[in-house]
């Protein structure tokens, strides 16, 4: 690989940007503040979205789809949401272009075009989604509402960076309605849940489940749950959210149901949403000076066998001996990449797939044929080992598994190193530079959050769930408190 390599302890931010754009996950687009994903970046989302598609359907949930523009009348009848998302609408005021008489070539707003009424591009979908809501629900039997979008949303951003935040980026939304409270309630726990495991199990970074404090809530919720992951650089990552909405949009709406002894009641609600941030997560958690490190559940290419040959001759006999034990890994459901192009040598190759961050390579030559042999690596660990070939069959599949959960322990370790308890400010000023979480009273003012955020730009990531009742000291404020929270400094 001919770039140069840029170490994370020499610039972080640089190395991240530099990775994403180097291993073809991602690249800035001609237009301002969005980005290209291109096909290894977007494979690796394909498998996020598989996985996390199939999970929503085994909690009940169904796919549909509702329009790109939001009525400006629809967008401001939640008026905290439309509060809380104003400053980054974009808005379509005009339907046609046409020609520029004094500069031939050249396209202007047709003045005569303009829209009756205004069009959000989409930053969240509640206010349309529950406009339509409003006309299927008449009674208890329609509930309760399980739907979930996978769109494209548009927040204008000033500053943006590959993936984590871009003017337009890819999600799933699920908004659903329900008859009580206290199915809704729940309905936000599970998805919560549905969350963490997900970016445990397949994505193998540890999370911490929490409440957001009423000013970090999402605009026009009651109350927001989110899971929140620690990156390699001390900074922390909310990795998704799932809000109880009470019945503030069915109130906005109007969306009432009759209940089953004849009254009317407003339905209450939740919204849940990950998006393409998600794989800012995966490269910041695991990713090393060398390249990405992708655990083996979510990797487009699982295991790549690099042949090593001179002439079609000795490519023919490899092929003919490895074939088969592809064949079998494949059939056990694994994705395996036989590159045998003669455009790149071995090593080029190796580099490659170490910056691809392919789990196992396999290498394998003319000696290798004739010991029954092939030359095994980890991408996680950069162990060799020779093994032989008629264990590929059982050996790589329970490799994979370690590999996951290896990945999974080593964030966990470094994340729990990273949780700090502090009881003083001064305490708190040293801590926060090193980075990590910081586990501090709070006396529960947004006056002290706000003031900690200002002087430090650490915020209060989460309330973590089941929190311990504890009297203390306010960190800052030295005023009574009840628990511990945590802080970061955060993407």
């Amino acid at each position: 690989m001919s770039f140069e390599k840029i170490k994370r302890s020499e610039d972080y931010s640089k190395w991240y940007n530099d990775l994403v754009i180097n291993a073809g996950l991602a690249e800035h687009s001609a237009v301002r503040g969005c980005m290209v994903i291109k096909p290894y970046g977007y494979a690796i989302w394909e498998k996020m979205q598989s996985q996390l598609d199939k999970m929503f359907k085994d909690t009940g949930h169904q796919n549909a789809y509702f329009p790109l523009f939001v009525p400006k009348s629809l967008f401001e009848a939640e008026e905290k949401n439309a509060e809380g998302f104003a400053k980054e609408c974009a808005v379509v005021t005009h339907y046609r272009l046409k020609n520029d008489e004094e500069n031939i070539g050249k396209l202007i707003v047709d003045p005569e075009a303009k829209l009756e009424e205004e069009l959000v591009v989409r930053p969240t979908s509640e206010a349309v989604i529950w406009n339509t809501y409003k006309n299927w629900i008449e009674s208890y039997r329609d509930l309760p509402i399980l739907i979930n979008q996978w769109a494209n949303v548009v927040r204008w951003e000033m500053r943006t960076r590959l993936f984590l935040r871009t003017s337009e980026f890819l999600w799933q939304e699920g908004h659903t309605a329900h008859a009580t409270k206290k199915e809704a309630i729940e309905e936000a726990e599970t998805m919560l849940t549905v969350y963490a495991d997900f970016a445990e199990q397949f994505m193998a970074i540890p999370v911490i489940k929490g409440l957001k404090t009423a000013s970090e809530r999402f605009a026009g919720a009651e109350e927001t749950y989110c899971i929140e992951a620690l990156m390699q650089d001390g900074k922390a990552l909310q990795a998704g959210t799932s809000h109880f909405l009470g019945q503030n949009f069915a109130k906005a709406f109007d969306v009432q149901y009759t209940n089953n002894e004849g009254k009317r009641e407003h339905v209450w609600a939740t919204s849940w949403g990950v998006s393409t941030r998600l794989m800012g997560a995966l490269v910041m958690t695991h990713s090393d000076d060398e390249g990405l490190v992708l655990p083996p559940n979510l990797a487009p290419i699982q295991v790549v066998v690099v042949p090593i040959y001179k002439g079609e001759e000795q490519l023919n006999q490899i092929k003919e001996e490895i074939q088969p034990i592809i064949k079998d890994l494949q059939n056990q459901g694994l994705s395996v990449k036989f590159d045998d192009r003669d455009t790149h040598k071995p090593g080029w190759k190796f580099a490659e797939y170490e910056l691809k961050g392919v789990p196992i390579r396999l290498a394998v030559g003319k000696r290798d044929l004739e010991n029954k042999t092939i030359e095994l690596a980890r991408r996680d660990t950069k162990t060799k080992e020779t093994i032989s070939i008629n264990e590929l069959a059982t050996k790589v599949p329970k490799l994979l598994q370690d590999i996951q959960k290896s990945m999974y322990h080593k964030a966990k370790e470094y994340r729990d190193q990273q949780i700090k308890e502090v009881n003083s400010w001064e305490e708190f000023l040293v801590e926060i530079e090193k980075g990590g979480f910081l586990s501090a009273h709070w006396d529960g003012t947004s006056e002290t959050e706000e003031k900690i955020k200002e002087l430090t730009k650490a915020t209060i990531r989460c309330i973590p769930l089941n929190n311990k009742k504890l009297s203390g000291k306010d960190v800052f404020s030295g005023k009574a408190s009840d628990q511990r929270v945590l802080f970061a400094r955060a993407y």
